[in-house]
């Protein structure tokens, strides 16, 4: 009844949109008298902003066109070069980059939102590396016959991906998917399967819930597992090729994030009205781009949303040593020559202080001056990963760690010819003592 009754609501709001711009159409026609008078725009501007907040989203493009580097402007390649049914890997690249240029696939997360999310880190990060991105499907247009999907597999996808590329890349995993990237890590590391990667980074991640636990953290624990089966999951209805698939719908996983800041969100659209009026257009779409990419939600499995909350946010299976992956225990201590960075944001409120960071703490196989732990200042989730942050002062503490252990060789040694980096602007950097 859920989705249903949201997809009566979706029906209803679509066509209100559809109203409210054709109003702002009519409301702005030159040739309409009092076009120009001050209500009249006062008017169209609120139908704007009404019209943008209730639109329909499908899954947004990354449309990462040209890239710019020492000067010099690239054109951006963008294939799909393994394709799955519950998610592809991407690879951008472009005629700029060396033939030694380094290899990184960036785990998105399966949170709600699509791997466009990160469009801001994938370009950053194009600049001097080859980047893969896992783009996880959208639940609901997964038909039952493909089966489940769920934190085993996930982990599954992650070493085929790192299979596809080969031998000496790195792994950057942003927020919720640093836990299967890390377990994935220590399950090629037992193997010293010739694919695990040279380094794996991890921004913003759960690894460890119990740790300046947040809002998000408390939710998770605040209820028995059995309350998130039976209120969070649904039916994917009939009009999607999904049709019958369990499913924990975007829409509610939208719906509390936007709770959780909703002054803040309101404001943000106050202040659009507000540019609207003004004539600001410059301010009006950057609010309008942020919301179209925030706004576009995905369903996720049952299955692995159900075991990432028991797993994760109610076990802390990992950092306790009990995570298992196909029936076997995961053994973190099996990581010993894939070089560690962990990167927090100070005003993180999603994942807090010290939850990533708590990677450092259980991998006992790896050397002290292979692992490294940057808190960025000032900085909030979104922040880690997008914006004029992320650009400056954290991307080249990453680009700085993986050149630092671009061989297995640099890996074996625990040392590499371009020293630790120094964070930008910023932020502290610190080895593990």
């Amino acid at each position: 009844m859920l989705y249903k009754a949201y997809e009566i609501q979706r029906s209803l709001m679509n066509a209100s949109s559809a109203w409210a711009s054709m109003m702002v159409d009519i409301l702005n026609d030159p040739q309409m008298p009092f076009a120009a008078f001050g209500p009249m725009q006062t008017m169209a501007s609120a139908l704007n902003v009404f019209a943008h907040a209730t639109a329909p989203r499908g899954k947004p493009a990354f449309a990462i066109r040209t890239v710019h580097v020492d000067g010099h402007t690239h054109a951006v390649h963008e294939t799909t070069v393994v394709h799955r049914p519950f998610g592809d890997l991407k690879l951008f690249t472009h005629d700029g980059l060396p033939a030694d240029a380094p290899r990184l696939m960036i785990v998105a997360p399966m949170s709600g939102h699509f791997a466009t999310l990160l469009r801001g880190t994938v370009e950053r990060m194009l600049e001097r590396a080859h980047v893969y991105i896992t783009d996880w499907a959208d639940a609901k247009y997964v038909p039952l016959a493909e089966g489940h999907f769920d934190l085993d597999d996930y982990i599954d996808y992650l070493i085929g991906f790192l299979e596809h590329i080969g031998p000496g890349a790195h792994v950057m995993a942003v927020c919720q998917p640093s836990v299967p990237a890390f377990a994935a890590t220590a399950v090629m590391g037992a193997k010293k399967h010739p694919c695990r990667p040279l380094t794996l980074t991890m921004m913003g991640g759960p690894i460890d819930t119990r740790e300046s636990p947040t809002e998000v953290n408390d939710h998770a624990i605040a209820k028995p597992f059995v309350w998130f089966k039976h209120n969070m999951i649904t039916t994917v209805p009939e009009n999607y090729p999904g049709a019958g698939r369990q499913v924990y719908p975007g829409f509610v996983q939208l719906t509390s994030f936007m709770s959780m800041n909703l002054g803040s969100h309101m404001m943000s659209h106050y202040k659009l009205f507000q540019h609207m009026v003004q004539g600001d257009g410059e301010n009006a779409d950057s609010t309008k781009k942020f919301y179209d990419e925030y706004r576009s939600v995905c369903d996720l499995p049952a299955e692995f949303y159900l075991q990432t909350v028991d797993v994760v946010f109610q076990q802390h299976a990992l950092p306790q040593g009990e995570f298992v992956h196909r029936g076997q225990a995961v053994d973190l201590g099996e990581i010993t020559d894939t070089a560690i960075l962990c990167i927090e944001g100070e005003k993180d409120d999603i994942s807090g202080i010290g939850q990533t960071r708590a990677a450092l703490k259980v991998t006992p196989g790896v050397p002290d001056e292979m692992k490294q732990y940057y808190l960025a200042a000032e900085v909030g989730h979104y922040g880690i990963f997008n914006g004029s942050r992320w650009r400056g002062r954290i991307a080249p503490v990453v680009e700085a760690w993986m050149a630092r252990f671009n061989t297995r060789d640099d890996a074996a040694q625990g040392s590499g010819s371009s020293g630790q980096g120094k964070p930008r602007g910023g932020g502290k950097l610190s080895a593990v003592n």
